[in-house]
């Protein structure tokens, strides 16, 4: 079976890098093409106490066989399992001291439920190669993108992080492939959607929306 490598230690040699966003080694050269809004939202650098907060509304779409597993989805923290329009939405991107890992903490207010709160970690496998790890571990494996004047989040499978390792698991044909996009409005907002594609059901996730650079307190 197997195994993707964990992230790479920052070497004494590179540790001006830690003045550098996490997203710019991520892009790399197309770095200096995203425009300034982009330049905003992934603003976190590694080794450090950034927070970066985005606020937005977004639509929540659940169709298919995923309409029949919200008790699972709760339990993993993971998506909600829910159909939702307008739905008021705050991220914290979080960087850490320790790790070029970024925490991603997302809460939901959505009408007749307490607010919901999503919590991943990203990390940066190597080069333009990342990872969302969810709860028990569970991850997404993607590339990232810029195409077409728009962030393209590429499905490439999905992983357990167990023993230290990135083991691929086959679950794209149980809950389908997961892409994502974000498109700068102006200088301030910024588009974006995620969905799930199942090969047999179509389309069974999605949510999209708007959000808003909030100013730092």
């Amino acid at each position: 079976m197997n195994q993707l490598p964990l992230q790479k230690n920052l070497s004494s040699d590179n540790l001006d890098l830690r003045s550098e966003p996490i997203f710019q080694s991520i892009f790399g050269d197309k770095w200096k093409e995203l425009p300034p809004v982009m330049h905003k939202h992934y603003l976190n650098r590694p080794y450090s106490d950034d927070v970066n907060t985005v606020e937005g509304t977004l639509d929540v779409m659940c169709a298919g066989p995923l309409r029949l597993l919200p008790p699972l989805f709760w339990l993993l923290g993971g998506i909600p399992p829910l159909n939702e329009k307008n739905v008021p939405v705050t991220v914290r991107f979080e960087s850490c001291k320790d790790t070029k890992e970024l925490t991603f903490n997302r809460v939901f207010h959505f009408k007749h439920r307490k607010p919901y709160q999503f919590q991943s970690r990203m990390i940066q496998v190597e080069g333009n190669e990342v990872i969302e790890i969810m709860r028990f571990g569970i991850g997404w494996r993607m590339s990232v993108h810029w195409e077409d004047d728009c962030t393209k989040l590429k499905h490439k499978g999905y992983v357990l992080k167990l023993f230290g390792h990135f083991i691929p698991i086959p679950l794209t044909m149980l809950i389908g492939e997961g892409n994502a996009w974000e498109k700068a409005i102006d200088e301030n907002s910024f588009d974006m959607q995620v969905d799930i594609t199942h090969p047999w059901w179509g389309k069974i996730y999605e949510y999209k929306g708007r959000f808003n650079i909030r100013d730092k307190d």
